[in-house]
Formats: structure tokens, C-alpha cells, sequence
């Protein structure tokens, strides 16, 4: 800057008759009138920068309270998305603890009824066995109480044998042949 306050008020005039030299002071007037002119003109620009920069730092603190608003919605939000997923993914295994249990019921049911039905059978299968056993004891007996029908043929080769010596073949024993023995 040309001229400061301090050029100002320090500033002398030359004395001439009439007083101050006119020209001087009116040149040194012109240099002040431009000097604050400049001043004015850059304290308006500087006072619209401010105002400016207030305005943009108003928009700054509103889009900051906006962003913080905004984070703690999302922060809600997100608490929320998680509390509903934890809730959702309990009942989800309360329901799938539910079915588990109901089908280790049925299995463990329908394992019981295959228990009781191999019972069943099981008992079925002794009484059949028994039942077989009886009548093949029973058979045999029937057949042991028959009468050997070659016992007659065994007697009359043995009377016709020698004595001493047994027929060829038979072997008596308690008076039946060998063959008849063999077939009892």
C-alpha cells in the first residue's frame, strides 16, 4: 500500500503565501481518495469472502449434522438389522430344534413298532418251531410205533439159514435184520 495512516497524519504541507501549496495537497487528496477506494473496494471483496465462507461454513455444519443424523439412523438401522437377524435366526432354530425332535420321536417310534413287530415275529417263530418239533416227534413216534414190514422176510431167511452161520448180509438182532435196523 502507497500511503499508510501513519503518512497521513506525519504528511506537511509546504507553506506559500496563501498557505498550503494547493496542487500538493490536492495530489496528495487524489492518492488518499484512490488509496481508500482500493481499501473500500477490498474490505467489500473481503466482507463478500467472509460472508461466503460463513455461508459455505453454515452448509458445512448443516451437511455435518445431516452426516451425523444420518450415521445414527444407520447405526439404529444396523442395531436393528442385527437384533431382527438374531430373533430370526433364533426362531429359526427353535423351529428346526422342533422338527429334529419330532422326527427323533417318530424315528424312535417307528423303531419301537419294528421292535414289537420283530417280537411278534420272533414269538410266532418259537411257536412255529415248537409247534414243527412236536410234529416231528410226533411222526417219529408214529413211525417207530409201525410195525417193520420186513421183519417177516429177515425171520424166514434166518430159518433158513445154517445155524452157525448167519445169512449173507444179515445179521441178527434181537431178531430183526440188519436192514430192518438200518431202516428203523
Amino acid at each position: 500500500m502507497g500511503i499508510t495512516p501513519v503518512d497521513i497524519a506525519n504528511k506537511e504541507f509546504p507553506v506559500r503565501m496563501r498557505g498550503y501549496d494547493r496542487d500538493a495537497v490536492d495530489d496528495f487528496l487524489d492518492q488518499v481518495v484512490q488509496e481508500f477506494e482500493a481499501l473500500i473496494r477490498e474490505n467489500a471483496s473481503l466482507r463478500e469472502q467472509v460472508e461466503h465462507l460463513n455461508q459455505r461454513l453454515e452448509q458445512y455444519r448443516s451437511l455435518e449434522q445431516t452426516i451425523n443424523r444420518t450415521l445414527v439412523l444407520a447405526e439404529e438401522s444396523a442395531e436393528e438389522i442385527r437384533e431382527n437377524a438374531r430373533r430370526e435366526a433364533e426362531l429359526l432354530m427353535n423351529e428346526t430344534r422342533a422338527q429334529v425332535e419330532r422326527m427323533l420321536e417318530a424315528g424312535q417310534e417307528k423303531a419301537r413298532q419294528i421292535l414289537a413287530d420283530n417280537a411278534d415275529l420272533i414269538r410266532v417263530l418259537d411257536t412255529l418251531r415248537t409247534q414243527v418239533r412236536a410234529l416231528l416227534k410226533s411222526q417219529l413216534e408214529a413211525l417207530d410205533g409201525l410195525p417193520d414190514p420186513l421183519a417177516h422176510v429177515a425171520a424166514a431167511r434166518l430159518s433158513d439159514a445154517a445155524p452157525d452161520r448167519p445169512a449173507r448180509g444179515i445179521e441178527p438182532r434181537n431178531g430183526l435184520s440188519a436192514q430192518a435196523e438200518r431202516n428203523r
